[in-house]
């Protein structure tokens, strides 16, 4: 099967996201929360979900980059559902714990990436 470039790129951006996540939101989010006198529990809990998100990100974009090049409705599904979950979680938390959506515009690229795979799946047809 030819590559799918719209899904090629959702790939790319959701590589971009790791990257992002880890590098730029590792030191600015990770490092504080770990060398932070919170209680070591909840400092371990805090690094399983970190390490966690960053794998399941990997994982993602490994699978988009897959699904360039083959037809699976449902992992386009599962992907999508996860990434609009996301950034409800985003825009939820903005909305309702700070009050503004601009702190954490992570929601952005989640809703982004998905937009790109529903036009990667009108390509597809």
């Amino acid at each position: 099967m030819a590559v799918n470039r719209w899904m090629a790129s959702a790939s790319a951006m959701m590589g971009v996201t790791v990257l992002v996540h880890v590098f730029v939101g590792g030191p600015e989010i990770h490092v504080p929360v770990q060398a932070s006198t919170l209680d070591p529990v909840v400092r371990g809990v805090s690094a399983v979900l970190w390490h966690g998100m960053t794998a399941l990100l990997a994982i993602c974009a490994v699978a988009l980059a897959w699904l360039a090049r083959h037809r699976n409705r449902p992992l386009e599904w599962v992907l999508i559902a996860l990434q609009v979950s996301f950034a409800g979680l985003f825009l939820w938390v903005g909305a309702a714990q700070l009050g503004d959506l601009w702190p954490m515009p992570q929601w952005i690229i989640f809703l982004g990436i998905p937009a790109v795979m529903l036009a990667a799946r009108r390509r597809q047809t």
